[in-house]
């Protein structure tokens, strides 16, 4: 039998069709609860509704009908399958498999209800109502069947210490037959067996006889494969459980004796936090810890062939925590005391603590109630003003309490997000940033001290659901989304990326040890989240605080996981194809961190050399016009070797392609006009924000502002480029060994590139500097594309002369990026100019 479910309803029939006891729908001997098995074993609630019975002529015979008493839907349609196993548990409920692994049971408000369905079951069936299941549960021969039909009962031998090697022995072999189990069940109900049994087991332990005791382990222990509730509630009992705890005590497989009472009496305390009046609640707890101390510690892990023997088990624990948070629910004096307290600041911590470990546990019990009971539970805790109480444990020092608040939270964030979302909007307007609840949530999870981050990753996945617009509500005067979105990222998100900005001020992460690496990780997956579903918040976000750049110094991590989670964040960007940030990423010259990272790892095949060419790969197949033009002009000398992939000859291709376009405007305009239709955003999926963002943002763009803020300072990255100028070494050592290679580091305040390599045949070339006095560093046409890391020597086809050192500001070989209106003089000379490296030849001849 399957594992049980809670209690409502009742059924009746009348003659001639369904049947309405008394003809009242609202009859509570008929209201039942409708549940299905699911795979953790686990009951799922599928309604509440009225039972009945009638015959249905689609089905051919009797069946069950159980209509909702929301909506009079169907709920269950079940014929009554003359050779289908029925069982009744509880007396309320009836369970049945109504196919191999699809298990039903109904479970009814009231007893009456339930003897009534189950006489009608019986009566189909042609079986007494008497019994409590109605079919053996597996095949058996038909000598076995001949031999248990002859034999109208069991007869249990009389229970004494010398034949407790007998009563051992039959129970073993009744277990494998169902109707053997069900006569020996009977058997021991009717004569009261188990209480005689425990009995003889105080004798046994006075006289020492560790013989019997091993019987009685074996006796006891097949008394629970049983699976029988009316045996559980005599063993459950307060005058017999410690006893059935002792007689399992004695495992004859293990060579010394558990102290499983010896646990339970002395060590385990019974904490009675806010005291509890009803003495009926009070004997429930304690049975229900007893019976889960049992299921958990005492019992032996069942084998595969025993696990469904145990669900009655399961079932019992399952009812009673179900009865006991209804019975805390209702006690309003007793939750108003335990909230009281909790926020008192009088009281003191021990005081505080067992509170919030009594407030964690009470939640999880409620993960038992069905969705409406789990609604009105949550609702009655927020009226308590549950989440005002844990902002102010979580403030608090002790790293106990916290961990329980924390536990608390997370079953709140996945109950009812918005309902934590709308208490922090509101409390933002009375409180600082420092003690909004979700930046506590932030600040822990940034501070834990678990080495593996085990909190740390628990708080991050709340906060992914916290900002994730898939849960968000929307009616037509109010977006969730608009709001909680503004709120996060003007309150929270400078305290989210702290970590990331506080360790990437310099070309390496400031501290590498893993446990930051795996914290920086954590961020940037959400982050990656965020780049993905939040659109224009997320853009400002990092445009402004030059985010993406931050994240690349991490590129340079001896962590792969952590350069590869900051590469998969640089994929999301250009996965979005937005020209906005196409844009952010050519000014700030960002694919150098890359193509360094694709050259420092050599010739190894690995993760991340498959996720960067990858990435270009995409550019390549998405004909991303810009990024293609950039990497090429830039980057192309680095690349150019790399052929055991054919990406960046395809993304040469590709450049190749969009030049001869621009050869030939009309043949451009029509292929232009199909891509803009196709690629063109549906202006109906645009926040009216969004549109007027995007609309100023891309006149600021054009005039030329900084994206990114200017920086003070200059770095060396000849070391940095040590592999870059090898492998050019190496490649033109094979054509000639009078060439040199020179590297030249030119960083500006723009993110020009750091670094320029440039040939002569003869005599080394002066160290240069190149002014890009045109149009944007890498866009099509572009005259000034200066030479950058991983395009030794490389100068593009358009570029338009040998660069003088610029100085401006008292500060020499910073680069300028002038305003637009100077790009058509640039232009002009294009055709005039002859590329760097063709002058260089010219002079040596």
């Amino acid at each position: 039998a399957p594992d049980q479910p809670p209690a409502p309803s009742a059924i009746a029939s009348q003659s001639g069709g369904c049947g309405v006891a008394g003809g009242r729908m609202t009859d509570t001997r008929r209201r039942v609860k409708v549940y299905t098995l699911n795979e953790d074993r686990q009951w799922d609630d599928r309604g509440t509704g009225h039972v009945s019975s009638c015959y249905v002529e689609r089905l051919k015979g009797m069946s069950l009908l159980v209509r909702a008493e929301s909506d009079g839907s169907l709920l269950l349609e079940s014929k009554i399958n003359p050779n289908t196993a029925y069982q009744k548990q509880q007396d309320t409920l009836i369970v049945w498999s109504e196919a191999e692994n699809y298990d039903l049971a109904l479970s009814f408000q009231e007893k009456a209800g339930c003897d009534e369905i189950w006489e009608k079951i019986c009566q189909v069936q042609g079986k007494d109502p008497s019994v409590d299941i109605t079919q053996d549960l597996v095949d058996e021969s038909e000598e076995e069947r001949f031999d248990d039909m002859s034999s109208p009962g069991l007869e249990l031998p009389s229970c004494e210490l010398s034949r407790l090697e007998e009563i051992a022995e039959l129970v073993a072999s009744s277990l494998p037959s169902p109707l053997r189990r069900e006569k020996l069940a009977l058997a021991l109900e009717n004569e009261g067996y188990i209480k005689k049994l425990l009995e003889i087991f105080h004798v046994c332990e006075d006289l020492e006889n560790i013989e019997g005791l091993h019987h009685l382990y074996e006796i006891i222990k097949g008394i629970f494969l049983l699976n029988r509730t009316a045996l559980f509630e005599v063993m459950f009992s307060e005058e017999c459980i410690m006893d059935v705890i002792g007689c399992l005590e004695y495992d004859p497989s293990l060579s010394q004796s558990r102290k499983h009472r010896e646990f339970l009496t002395k060590t385990a305390k019974f904490k009675e936090v806010i005291p509890i009046s009803d003495p009926e609640l009070k004997q429930k707890i304690h049975q229900t810890y007893r019976v889960q101390y049992i299921q958990d510690m005492v019992l032996p892990t069942p084998s595969v062939f025993e696990e469904n023997m145990l669900s009655t088990l399961h079932s019992f624990i399952f009812f009673n925590k179900v009865e006991i948070v209804g019975m805390l629910q209702e006690d309003e004096k007793f939750l108003t005391d335990l909230f009281a307290q909790l926020t008192d600041e009088a009281t003191d911590e021990e005081k505080r603590q067992e509170l919030v470990n009594f407030l964690k546990e009470f939640c999880a019990f409620s993960q038992t109630l069905q969705p409406q009971n789990r609604d009105a539970f949550f609702k009655t805790l927020s009226n308590m003003g549950i989440l005002p109480a844990l902002e102010v444990i979580l403030g608090m020092d002790d790293a106990q309490v916290r961990s329980a608040a924390t536990d608390i939270f997370s079953y709140l964030v996945e109950y009812n997000p918005s309902m934590v979302r709308e208490f922090v909007m509101q409390e933002a307007q009375q409180n600082d940033d420092d003690i909004l609840l979700i930046n506590l949530i932030i600040e822990h999870m940034i501070c834990d001290t678990d080495p593996e981050l085990g909190g740390a990753v628990l708080l991050m996945g709340l906060l992914r659901t916290l900002v994730d617009p898939e849960n968000m509500l929307a009616t037509a005067n109010k977006t969730e989304k608009t709001e909680f979105l503004g709120f996060f990222y003007k309150h929270c998100m400078h305290v989210l990326t702290a970590p990331l900005l506080a360790n990437t001020t310099e070309d390496k992460p400031s501290k590498d040890d893993f446990q930051t690496a795996q914290l920086l990780a954590l961020i940037l997956e959400l982050l990656t989240f965020c780049v993905e579903h939040h659109t224009y918040h997320i853009k400002n976000y990092i445009i402004n605080k030059d985010i993406l750049r931050r994240v690349l110094v991490l590129m340079a991590s001896k962590h792969a996981f952590l350069a590869l989670c900051a590469l998969r964040f640089k994929r999301k960007i250009i996965g979005l194809k937005d020209e906005f940030y196409n844009r952010y990423i050519m000014k700030s010259f960002l694919f150098e961190p890359v193509v360094k990272a694709f050259l420092n790892n050599g010739s190894r095949y690995n993760l991340m050399n498959s996720a960067i060419i990858e990435m270009f790969e995409f550019i390549r197949v998405e004909d991303i016009k810009s990024l293609t033009a950039h990497v090429i002009e830039n980057y192309w000398k680095a690349l150019e070797d790399v052929d055991y992939v054919q990406t960046f000859k395809g993304l040469k291709l590709r450049f190749e392609q969009q030049r001869e376009r621009q050869d030939n405007p009309k043949l451009d305009s029509m292929r232009s006009i199909l891509r803009n239709h196709r690629y063109r955003r549906d202006a109906r999926t645009l926040e009216d924000e969004e549109e007027m963002w995007f609309n100023t943002d891309e006149d600021d763009m054009e005039d030329g502002e900084a994206v990114v803020p200017p920086s003070d300072k200059t770095k060396n990255d000849e070391d940095i480029m040590d592999p870059i100028s090898k492998f050019m070494e190496r490649k033109k050592l094979k054509e000639s060994e009078e060439k040199e290679v020179l590297l030249k580091t030119n960083l500006s305040g723009r993110q020009s590139p750091s670094f320029k390599l440039s040939f002569s045949s003869g005599t080394k070339s002066n160290l240069t500097s190149q002014s890009s006095a045109s149009n944007l560093p890498g866009s099509p046409g572009s005259p000034g594309s200066p030479g950058s890391p991983g395009s030794p020597g490389s100068v593009s086809k358009s570029t338009s002369q040998m660069a003088a050192i610029t100085t401006k500001g008292g500060l020499v070989g910073l680069v300028d990026y002038p305003d637009d209106d100077e790009e058509d003089d640039e232009d002009e000379d294009k055709e005039e100019t002859l590329p760097l490296s063709k002058k260089a030849k010219l002079e040596s001849s």
